[in-house]
């Protein structure tokens, strides 16, 4: 799989959002990476300020969620459709973090 075909991946998982959430998703970067921090075994990371505990936010730098082919392509091989379930799942497990979901509550909504 190339880094092309996985952004297109995550471009589609973006897509596919409902409308309400695609609209709520403001002030974020949604970006690939090869790989996340040394030390780290991710599929993905949010970084920023979840909306939950935004008070006047203006003029601040966009959150930013990385999706991280390398490990989903290393852990999923070629299976075109395990990588391209992971990628949606990922996509929108942090995406759950920008809306302030913690990790047991993104587990607990599938």
């Amino acid at each position: 799989m190339t880094l092309k075909d996985f952004e297109e991946l995550v471009a589609q998982a973006l897509d596919s959002l409902p409308y309400v959430f695609a609209k709520a998703l403001d002030n974020a970067d949604v970006v690939v990476e090869i790989w996340p921090p040394p030390g780290e075994n991710l599929f993905g990371l949010y970084r920023g300020v979840p909306k939950t505990r935004r008070g006047t936010y203006q003029a601040q730098l966009p959150d930013r969620i990385s999706i991280f082919a390398g490990p989903i392509v290393a852990t999923f091989g070629e299976n075109p459709d395990a990588v391209r379930q992971q990628v949606r799942k990922t996509v929108l497990h942090e995406i759950g973090h920008h809306f302030g979901m913690s990790e047991k509550e993104i587990r607990n909504a599938g």
